[in-house]
């Protein structure tokens, strides 16, 4: 017969067991713990690329101000004449010997016939005299005129000529008058202000128009004078205007002088003409341009790589342990997404790329290898049997 234990041994029993069991998960779990803390997590996986030589332009950045290359004022040649017609307005593209604006002639016109009247008449009062003249020539030797009488008729023929010569000027300027009456462009160019109006009552050497003479615009840019042994004539240069547009152009001269106050001087560059009517640069404006002078091999990291921190630029570098420390670094030139690093890291010294932006100096990240770019076929060629 099976004997039968009693209750209150079983439940002792029981009890042990279940201790024994939550003693073993603690001393589980202090160990997991524990081989946690022995073993921490990485803060953020990154990426990494090591600095990379590449071949960057020198450039030299320069501020100044756009500005005609030469402007020509043109002015009234007629005076106190009515300005009838004006036919071109600012930004107008005009040519060399066209029609700008028309005076009023009908005052200069019957001056011109008054003119040639006044000629016919000194033409005819010459022909006499010199026909008197001719008979006095004749009888000077016979003694038929005195020689009072043949002074006389001498002197009123060189005294008709005068006459015909000064009424042959007179009418020479009334035609230039006539002339004077139409203003025409000395020079092809775009006109850049008007003072013009029609029906105004205007002087000798009133202003009516200016003109950009051929449509040339320069960049006079302001380069400090440690610099200017950089700059020679023909250099290229970009110019880059307000809307964000380049505009290539090409140094002409270089200021053979230096601003005492500024210790700056200017650099004069061609740009192209502006008889197209879109050019992107004005003058007036206030442009930023850069001088190419070559171009040399420098390290550079990724744009993204660069941090900003108190004022200075810094990378991560990512040390044997996984850890990574913060480097201070100098940034040069600038090409696309790479920048040049001055000093700070060697060529072979691992950067940290994407998530840089997140670390602190001594974070332990983990390493992700870059995926490599997807491989391009080359295009097929036909060959011509």
């Amino acid at each position: 017969m099976r004997k039968i234990r009693h209750p209150r041994a079983l439940v002792l029993t029981l009890g042990a067991a279940a201790l024994c069991a939550v003693f073993a998960v603690a001393t589980a779990d202090r160990a997991t713990a524990k081989d946690e803390k022995a073993a921490p997590r990485p803060a953020l996986s990154v990426t990494t690329a090591r600095p990379a030589t590449t071949n960057l332009p020198i450039n030299l950045t320069a501020n100044g101000s756009i500005a005609a290359w030469q402007e020509a004022i043109i002015g009234s040649e007629s005076n106190s004449l009515r300005l009838a017609e004006v036919r071109v307005n600012v930004g107008d593209v005009v040519k060399q010997g066209e029609v700008l604006a028309v005076f009023a002639d009908e005052a200069v016109r019957a001056d011109i016939d008054v003119a040639r009247a006044s000629l016919l008449e000194a033409q005819a009062n010459a022909q006499e005299a010199k026909s008197n003249a001719d008979r006095a020539r004749k009888l000077e030797k016979s003694g038929a005129l005195s020689a009072q009488q043949v002074t006389e008729y001498f002197t009123g023929e060189r005294t008709a000529n005068a006459r015909v010569k000064s009424a042959q000027a007179s009418l020479t300027q009334q035609q230039l008058r006539l002339k004077y009456t139409q203003v025409v462009a000395p020079d092809s160019g775009v006109i850049s202000a008007r003072s013009a109006t029609v029906g105004a009552v205007v002087g000798v050497g009133t202003e009516l128009f200016r003109m950009i003479r051929q449509g040339r615009l320069e960049w006079r840019a302001e380069v400090v004078a440690q610099d200017l042994g950089r700059i020679r004539p023909g250099r290229k240069a970009i110019v880059r205007a307000a809307s964000g547009l380049e505009v290539a152009g090409k140094v002409r001269t270089v200021a053979p002088s230096v601003d005492p106050q500024t210790r700056v001087a200017l650099v004069y560059v061609d740009l192209p003409p502006a008889l197209a009517g879109n050019m992107p640069l004005k003058a007036g404006m206030f442009a930023s341009g850069r001088f190419e002078l070559g171009a040399s091999n420098a390290l550079t990291v990724p744009q993204q790589s660069v941090i900003v921190r108190d004022g200075f630029s810094h990378v991560f570098r990512l040390n044997p342990d996984s850890r990574v420390s913060q480097v201070k670094v100098t940034l040069g030139r600038r090409l696309g997404e790479r920048v040049e690093v001055v000093n700070g890291v060697n060529a072979d010294t691992p950067i940290v790329v994407s998530g840089a932006g997140f670390l602190n100096d001594g974070d332990l990240v983990r390493n992700i290898a870059t995926p490599a770019a997807p491989a391009v076929a080359a295009p097929r060629t036909s060959t011509a049997r």
